[in-house]
């Protein structure tokens, strides 16, 4: 069964940064893409950033130059470093990992950036 743990959540001050890991388990195939998503209060999931098995990214506009996403594919992990955070970051991230044609999510882990 594949689980997903996100950890590095925490408050954290406007300008500040947080690292951010998934640990990905249980996998029978290989992990296709991998990516983070959030979800603030009163606004639906969005998608952050993601990164292909191939080491392509892809990021919200609201983020470039700010966030970046990595992995490593030998420890199933996934990262996003996030600099210059913003109170307007504020949100539950989750992990995301898609193997074969199937996703599969985190329980997420929150971030709270202060102003």
């Amino acid at each position: 069964q594949v689980q997903l743990v996100e950890s590095g959540g925490g408050l954290v001050q406007a300008g500040g940064s947080l690292r951010l890991s998934c640990a990905a388990s249980g996998m029978r195939f290989s992990v296709n893409a991998m990516g983070w998503y959030r979800l603030a209060p009163g606004k639906q999931r969005e998608l952050v950033a993601t990164i292909t098995d191939g080491g392509s990214t892809n990021y919200a506009d609201s983020v470039k130059g700010r966030f970046t996403i990595s992995r490593d594919n030998a420890k199933n992990m996934a990262y996003l470093q996030m600099n210059s955070l913003k109170p307007e970051d504020t949100a539950v991230y989750y992990c995301k990992v898609e193997i074969g044609r199937l996703g599969y999510w985190g329980k997420g882990t929150l971030v709270t950036v202060s102003s």
